[in-house]
């Protein structure tokens, strides 16, 4: 990505808006075709690994830690940022109104192996493996309030990124 990209804007501005600058991963395995994501446990809903970046820290780091943190997911074989956003959601992990500068990164795994998450006290989350098409279907149906716009265009994005590389051998890219 260069330095002249492009940044979308997404989602609907809200009141008392928190800003919270972050990232997220599309985890890939090439072994089952599948997406990492996580369906939390508290609503039933799906979303990318992701969160917030430490002070001094960069995206890449931020964005692996997060999905390592989330996912236990350890084992990358290639990591490619494939965009950046600044979107207004809910957050309904933490139940506040947030807006932010999202990074995305490409994901794909060498293997599922995993070491134990450490989850915080508001993830409560399960590991669940989904085509494209699953996951970009969920968020349609729940996003009347526009929060999930921007991981639908990350992912969408980072799909056809996988496509292109030549891992992901089954997505229709439209």
């Amino acid at each position: 990505m260069d330095e002249n990209e492009e940044i979308l804007e997404f989602g609907i501005k809200r009141e008392n808006e928190e800003r919270r600058d972050g990232g997220c991963s599309v985890v890939f395995d090439p072994e089952t075709q599948r997406y990492g994501a996580y369906l939390n446990l508290r609503n039933n809903k799906m979303g990318l690994f992701g969160g917030g970046f430490d002070e001094g820290e960069d995206e890449k780091t931020g964005v692996l830690r997060e999905l390592v943190e989330e996912s236990g997911l350890i084992d990358f074989l290639h990591i490619e940022r494939v965009g950046k956003v600044f979107t207004h959601y809910y957050n309904s992990n933490k139940d506040v109104n947030r807006v932010a500068y999202a990074t995305c990164f490409l994901v794909i795994l060498n293997s599922k192996n995993r070491q134990d998450a450490k989850l915080e006290e508001h993830e409560k989350f399960e590991l669940v493996w989904v085509t494209k098409d699953e996951i970009v279907n969920h968020w349609n149906l729940h996003n009347k309030n526009k929060d999930f716009d921007h991981w639908i265009y990350l992912m969408g994005k980072a799909v056809s990124k996988a496509v292109e590389l030549g891992h992901d051998k089954t997505s229709i890219i439209t």
